[in-house]
């Protein structure tokens, strides 16, 4: 389902669970796999998310901007989260589990009522475990998607729902913590989604993505363009 870009494989030396590698050199991405863990232990609920100052989730305002405007009828609530290192302009991406050559930034699903910042962090958290990062911008619209035909399928069956496709509300993080605080088992409430991870220049970020999803990256990494420079 995923068209891969072989002479951007030929970079990434690949390795399986659960080692972790450092890159050879600082010119090559290097993929980071989970630390082994007989036991996950959920983090604690306050996080380090802030615009301008250390909140709790629990306390993040919802947001009565632009942010709770309805998405297309028939798609559906997700929201996608650019994380990008601010030491060397890079953005974290990961290779899914179900699909190892697709590489995707995290997103994930809007629950009832929840306002879609505070999705981004909990699905950022969820994913990666990352509680160390600030918001930036945020893409004031919707972007849409419509899935392949043979993924609406699965997904129809898997979410017992039949979407078109999803409608995005994308954010771009700043990471402020260390590497060592990535752990792709998430914060331990949910399955784990993704095998290996790096930082990679957002036109790689494109490049590795399935094709369904490269217009979306396009026009997100576009707008958060000045903040990579």
């Amino acid at each position: 389902m995923a068209l891969f870009c072989r002479s951007i494989v030929s970079d990434f030396p690949f390795h399986r669970l659960p080692l972790q590698f450092v890159p050879l050199n600082n010119s090559i991405p290097s993929p980071h796999c989970p630390q082994k863990s007989h036991q996950i232990t959920a983090l604690p609920l306050v996080l380090r998310f802030r615009r301008c100052k250390t909140v709790s989730f629990a306390s993040l305002p919802l947001q009565p901007s632009s942010s709770m405007e309805n998405p297309p009828e028939g798609y559906r609530r997700n929201v996608g989260i650019c994380l990008m290192n601010p030491s060397n302009k890079k953005i974290f991406a990961a290779s899914r589990l179900d699909i190892p050559s697709a590489w995707q930034m995290p997103q994930g699903g809007v629950d009832d009522s929840e306002d879609p910042t505070n999705a981004a962090i909990r699905e950022l958290r969820e994913e990666t475990g990352v509680t160390s990062a600030e918001i930036v911008a945020e893409v004031p619209h919707w972007i849409t998607y419509d899935f392949p035909p043979d993924v609406r399928e699965k997904l129809r069956h898997q979410w017992g729902s039949d979407w078109k496709g999803q409608a995005q509300k994308w954010f771009l993080f700043k990471f402020t913590g260390k590497d060592e605080e990535i752990n792709l088992l998430g914060d331990g409430t949910e399955k784990a989604e993704f095998g290996e991870w790096s930082w990679i220049p957002p036109e790689q970020v494109i490049e590795l993505a399935v094709d369904f999803k490269k217009p979306v990256y396009k026009e997100v990494l576009s707008v958060f363009s000045q903040h990579f420079q």
